[in-house]
């Protein structure tokens, strides 16, 4: 004998497979939502050291990882260990400026992207943001970016404008964007939600610009430029004395003369400093200690865009953007690197 069904009543599995897929449905708009939407940097996140940045910003060492700008393979970024193994490319565009933060990685983009897969952008110029693996960029800028740095949650660019050049800060998810000057301010040298800068318009004084209000203040009337902070000291070229290197004490307010050689560019980290003396006969990459002692010739000729890791210096020819050397750090034996 045959059991009917009451009129009007469905079965109990048909309602079961509505529901499960309205779940399923809400979980895919619900995931797609969050993994859209930009994560937020931990608290006293600074992108890139100072020396690094007035190096052009070719390498970036974050979380046991080290990016790089490779000049063998067109300024591509690569990845690396600090002791220089596992060498992977991360997508194909030349980059430079490159800031690393939470789960990501930012550089401006000089050059067109092939369509290797990489999922970047493609604009000739554009400052990104990139997972921390070199895919999904996003461009944030197309402007033409001197120099640039991330402190916290917000980009500080320092860029290249039509008549002026102009300063603004954007944050990392593209939005609240605000002007700051329409003149020079160097943002690489960022600590503690702090911007130290010199002056460009009627001096060359320090000064610092607080990230929290975007306010400035004068710290110390002298005559510098490119100032780097480690620790307790600001180091900087002396622009009354020829460019010769120099540190000043904040706590102390009392400058003090670090070498006799005229300095071309340089970069501090690590108890070292590294710079380049300006000598028409003899230039040399020099190497000392932070206070001015045990200087050592790391190779001889002019050299630029020094760039420093934990483990190693890495530095170009001058006039040829495909050359890259580096040498352990201390150390005066210098090589090729890469290729």
């Amino acid at each position: 004998m045959k059991r009917k069904s009451k009129k009007g009543q469905r079965p109990i599995t048909y309602i079961a497979v509505i529901g499960i897929c309205t779940l399923l449905f809400a979980g895919l708009y619900i995931s797609t939502f969050v993994s859209g939407k930009v994560r937020m940097n931990p608290a006293g996140t600074v992108g890139n050291t100072a020396g690094n940045l007035n190096n052009a910003g070719l390498f970036c060492e974050y979380n046991g990882v080290v990016y790089f700008s490779n000049p063998w393979d067109g300024g591509s970024l690569y990845a690396m260990n600090p002791d220089e193994t596992e060498i992977r490319k991360l997508n194909s565009v030349k980059v430079r400026n490159i800031l690393a933060g939470g789960e990501y990685l930012y550089y401006f983009q000089l050059a067109s992207a092939d369509d290797s897969g990489f999922g970047t952008v493609t604009n000739t110029h554009s400052f990104n943001r990139c997972d921390l693996n070199g895919e999904h960029a996003v461009g944030i800028s197309r402007d033409v970016v001197v120099t640039g740095q991330l402190v916290d949650n917000y980009l500080y660019l320092l860029t290249a404008g039509a008549a002026h050049p102009v300063f603004y800060k954007i944050r990392i998810d593209k939005t609240d964007k605000t002007q700051l000057a329409e003149y020079t301010i160097n943002p690489a040298c960022a600590s503690n939600g702090m911007i130290y800068y010199n002056g460009t318009l009627d001096d060359h004084a320090l000064y610092r610009l607080n990230t929290a209000n975007d306010t400035t203040e004068p710290l110390w009337n002298g005559n510098l430029w490119h100032p780097v902070l480690e620790g307790d000291y600001i180091y900087y070229m002396d622009l009354n004395a020829d460019y010769r290197l120099c540190r000043y004490s904040l706590s102390a307010r009392e400058a003090e003369i670090l070498t006799e050689d005229r300095v071309d560019c340089f970069n501090v980290g690590y108890g070292y400093i590294y710079y380049q003396k300006n000598d028409a006969a003899h230039p040399q990459l020099k190497c000392m200690y932070t206070d001015g002692t045990n200087v050592l010739t790391v190779a001889d000729g002019i050299y630029t865009n020094i760039n420093m890791t934990s483990q190693y210096v890495y530095f170009q020819e001058f006039g040829v953007e495909g050359s890259l050397y580096h040498a352990r750090l201390g150390s005066d034996n210098s090589s090729f690197f890469g290729n």
